[in-house]
Parts: C-alpha cells; sequence; structure tokens
C-alpha cells in the first residue's frame, strides 16, 4: 500500500492559500488580495502567517506601501501557479466528459508548421475523436513558451532558444527551416536565370524585426560574398503585411520556405529564383516534464509525431 506522507499532507496545506499567494503576486497589498479572494483581511493575514510557519520561511516582505515576494515566496507562487492550472484543468476535463466530449487540448505553433503539420494532425485527430475540443494558436516561440510555462497551452511545435528556461521542459526536434525569397506574381527579377545576391543588394527587401536569428542571418549571407547587406529594407514578421506590400511593389522578402510555397500556391506571391543559403532554426515539440499530459493532449501528441514522420520523415518515440 503506498504511503501518503506527501510535505504538503503533513503541512494541510489549503487551496485557499495557494489562490493567496497568487492574489498577493497580482496585487501587492493584502487588503486587495483578501476582497479579491472574498474574505476579510485579518482572515488573508492569518491563512498567510499559517503557511509561512508551516514552512519557516518568510514568504514575502511587509512594505510600508505593500508586499512583496521573498525567494521563498517567489518559488511557492510559481508552483501554486501550476497547482491550480492544474485543477482548473481537471475541472474543464470531468466537465467535457460529462457533456460526452473527449476532453480539450490546446496547441501552440509557429506559423510553417502551423500551415503544414497542424492541419494533417488535426484532422487525423478529428477522425479519430470528433468530439475532442482543440485549439488552436499561432505565435512566435517566446509567447508560446510563455504561454506553455503559464500552463495555457499544452504542446507546442516551436522554436527553443538558449535564453529560454529549459528547466521542465521537453524538446523533440523535428527539422531546420530553409528560407527563400518571394516577390510579385510577375515581378522583372522572376524571369532572370543565374540569380545572384549582387543582383539583389540594391533591391528593397522586407526583412524580420533586428535581432532576430533570420535577421542576422540573412545580413551576414550578404557579408559572406563581400556584400554589405541591403540598407532599402522594411522591418515586419506580419505575413499579411509582408503579401500585400509585395503585391503593390517591386520589393522582396525573406520568409520560411514553407510559407512561401503555401503563399505561391494560392497565386498571392511567387518564390524568386535566388539561392538563399540561410536557414531558420529547427523547430521541434515542447510539452513540460514537470505536467501530466491529458489524455486529449496524448491523443495530439501522437497525431503531430505520425504527420511529423509523413510529412518530414522525423521518427519519434511514440507512447
Amino acid at each position: 500500500m503506498t504511503n501518503y506522507t506527501h510535505w504538503f499532507i503533513r503541512a494541510r496545506l489549503k487551496t485557499r492559500q495557494l489562490l493567496l499567494l497568487v492574489a498577493l503576486a497580482e496585487e501587492g497589498n493584502i487588503h486587495r488580495a483578501a476582497q479579491v479572494l472574498n474574505m476579510t483581511q485579518p482572515a488573508a493575514s492569518k491563512l498567510l502567517k499559517d503557511l509561512e510557519d508551516v514552512l519557516e520561511v518568510p514568504l514575502f516582505d511587509r512594505l510600508p506601501r505593500g508586499m512583496r515576494p521573498t525567494w521563498y515566496g517567489e518559488t511557492m507562487i510559481r508552483h501554486a501557479r501550476v497547482a491550480l492550472a492544474s485543477l482548473n484543468q481537471a475541472h474543464e476535463e470531468l466537465t467535457a466528459l460529462k457533456a460526452g466530449r473527449f476532453g480539450q487540448v490546446s496547441v501552440g505553433a509557429i506559423t510553417s508548421p502551423g500551415l503544414t503539420l497542424l492541419p494533417t494532425a488535426v484532422g487525423m485527430v478529428k477522425q479519430e475523436q470528433p468530439t475532442l475540443r482543440i485549439a488552436l494558436e499561432i505565435e512566435t516561440s517566446p509567447v508560446l513558451i510563455e504561454r506553455l510555462q503559464q500552463g495555457k497551452l499544452d504542446i507546442l511545435v516551436a522554436r527553443l532558444f538558449a535564453e529560454h528556461d529549459k528547466t521542465n521542459l521537453r524538446y523533440e526536434p523535428l527539422i531546420e527551416e530553409p528560407v527563400c525569397a518571394i516577390a510579385r506574381t510577375g515581378h522583372p527579377m522572376l524571369g532572370i536565370t543565374g540569380l545572384t545576391l549582387r543582383d539583389v543588394v540594391a533591391t528593397g527587401w522586407i526583412v524580420p524585426p533586428a535581432g532576430s536569428v533570420l535577421r542576422h542571418r540573412f545580413e551576414l549571407m550578404f557579408q559572406e560574398e563581400g556584400l554589405a547587406p541591403p540598407i532599402n529594407v522594411i522591418e515586419s514578421a506580419a505575413l499579411l503585411f509582408i503579401t500585400r506590400m509585395l503585391q503593390q511593389s517591386d520589393m522582396l522578402a525573406v520568409i520560411a520556405a514553407d510559407v512561401a510555397r503555401y503563399y505561391a500556391a494560392h497565386g498571392i506571391i511567387s518564390i524568386v529564383p535566388l539561392e538563399i543559403p540561410c536557414h531558420m532554426d529547427a523547430f521541434g515539440l515542447i510539452t513540460r516534464t514537470d505536467r501530466l499530459p491529458s489524455p486529449a493532449a496524448k491523443v495530439m501528441l501522437k497525431a503531430l509525431k505520425t504527420a511529423s514522420l509523413s510529412l518530414y520523415g522525423c521518427k519519434l518515440e511514440i507512447e
């Protein structure tokens, strides 16, 4: 028989104490935190003191105008958020099951796999479990990782950079992302054979924002050919703007090859016959190791891995 001697059972940790920690972190004031939780200030103060007494550490510094978490407090607040998000997820899954639905999964992706991998995987899931509710977000990797860590997303198809905290993350790489140059249909450069970087250095370009990996590699590509990077540039990662701007000008843009092929197939832009030796970093499947996946998340993860095999040739372990 399992011996349930977890510290939080011995400490008689209460859900309201977790709620109070999060409310104090957000409000910075015991009076406002108590109001949010619909309790009196003395009751909130006692709840906090009881928790600090059990843990034997101060969780907040009492300041003249409010309260500030200590290092101990920051740790407990982070875990309180995770625990509360997990309890909310349990309620949502139970509600879905009672309503005859299989559950819900929230997936975040960057644009390229959002156009190629996600539709295939979602189609597979819907064929197997039509009532499974799927929520999708297309965003940049930093935004998606923040939402994953907040418990707002279950699975990501994104990039993991050096600055990201990888402590509780599992990353399974899928594929590097090649890029290409695009232009409006009918652009004069489309008919030129043997096009080189020297031919396009004086052209107007729509490029990724300064500081991004692709922008750095784009500029380095010209420098390695002994050329100064283009100076007639617009910085934007907004695809709707980029495609519209190209349609009404002779500018070029550099974007992920999968995205370029999608827009070209719909006649919105054309791919310029120019070799682009730089590429985006690999993207992959990102999940949390400190949280058990729901049955719905497991179904989606299996579909993503199966679709990755057919699309990218990636052999990932399927549980």
